[in-house]
């Protein structure tokens, strides 16, 4: 596969750079391997980050290095080698496989639009790259290499589609880190969300359609979308997150065409003991099985490639907690991944952000005119 996109003048609204840019997409992170060295080394720096743990480091730290990472690390270890494959973790390989059909998706889309030779003379080159937040390739090392390789503007694109501060927050913190350091800082587009983004909400609709065309049973008595959960206090103090969340489930059962009673919004991976946004996950569905509902499926709209909390939490942890408590039939969909929809919907997400940039020869044109 060719990484070079030739943005020509008819492509992106003509408003491709002439200098090299490049679209960073960023991921949470997951562990080298599933072991529990490499699984304390990813949560340490996970659960030092100041907007993931808010609490102050004086109380803290001593908590997760005393409790947390003494504990948890064999616990989590067992839970990725559960899922992991020949070709590493689900998250990286998922990430991996995004953005090299963002790229073909690109290159497809603008030789289409090549409509001459002076046109192809005159194109531009854009570039995927990936990174992940916490863990490796760390987004440092990849801003680094963009760098060094003359990449002058840099669309930078966090995978979540709902902001929080402990997510997206947290890659805008490392860019403005880093940029300290640099004596030229490149022109840079940074995606907040895209939660309610059309393309996004068709893709996952169409997930969800296609997989229960494919299924041999019918449709469920409830649908569930499980978000990841934030702690309650993040929220009191003004995070998105839930209200994002909610908006992207509505507009997903809006677009399934499910009336109110045929879905419900959960919230999964609680972590310590302060309370955190409900209903969660796990409990509603055991509420549900005693309540005699017999049949479920969940889908993860909040994470774009599977990983495991949906692999691992969801399809294995909440499935075995719904029929253990005496449902029949749990389904979990699975997330975007490379879908060739949500590729063409992500295409687009990146065409929006490129299209702030003018041309040089529109630039000089304007100048001498």
């Amino acid at each position: 596969m060719d990484p070079v996109v030739h943005m020509t003048d008819t492509a992106m609204n003509d408003t491709v750079p002439p200098s090299r840019a490049a679209i960073l997409l960023v991921q949470l992170g997951t562990p080298d391997r599933p072991e529990v060295p490499e699984v304390r080394r990813y949560l340490r720096e996970f659960l030092t980050d100041r907007r993931v743990v808010e609490q102050s480091p004086l109380i803290w730290w001593p908590i997760l290095h005393t409790l947390v990472l003494t504990r948890r690390p064999k616990e989590s270890a067992e839970k990725y080698r559960s899922i992991w494959t020949k070709a590493g973790s689900p998250l990286l390989v998922n990430t991996k496989l995004v953005a090299e059909a963002l790229q073909d998706e690109l290159n497809t889309r603008l030789t289409a639009q090549a409509l001459s030779e002076e046109l192809k003379i005159r194109g531009r080159v854009v570039e995927v790259h990936w990174a992940m937040r916490y863990g490796n390739p760390s987004m440092v090392d990849a801003l680094r290499d963009l760098r060094d390789r003359g990449f002058s503007r840099i669309v930078v694109l966090p995978m979540y589609p709902q902001y929080s501060a402990t997510t997206s927050g947290t890659v805008f913190d490392v860019i403005a880190r880093e940029f300290l350091k640099w004596r030229s800082i490149p022109s840079l587009r940074y995606l907040q969300s895209f939660h309610d983004d059309p393309g996004y909400i068709a893709a996952v609709a169409e997930s969800i359609r296609h997989f229960w065309r494919q299924s041999e049973a019918d449709k469920p008595e409830k649908l569930i979308f499980s978000f990841h959960g934030l702690p309650q206090s993040y929220v009191d103090q003004g995070d998105p997150y839930v209200k994002q969340c909610q908006e992207s489930a509505a507009l997903i059962a809006g677009a399934l065409g499910l009336a109110k009673e045929e879905w419900l919004l959960t919230f999964q991976s609680r972590f310590g003991r302060a309370e955190w946004v409900k209903p969660y996950t796990q409990p509603t569905v055991e509420a549900l099985a005693r309540k005699g509902v017999k049949t479920v499926d969940v889908v993860c709209p909040g994470f774009v490639s599977d990983c495991i909390e949906t692999l691992e939490e969801i399809d294995m942890e909440v499935h075995n907690a719904f029929v253990g408590a005496g449902g029949k039939r749990f389904r979990y969909i699975h997330c975007l991944n490379d879908a060739p929809l949500w590729i063409h919907a992500l295409a687009d997400i990146v065409g929006n952000e490129l299209a702030g940039w003018k041309t040089l020869e529109a630039e000089q044109g304007r100048r001498k005119g």
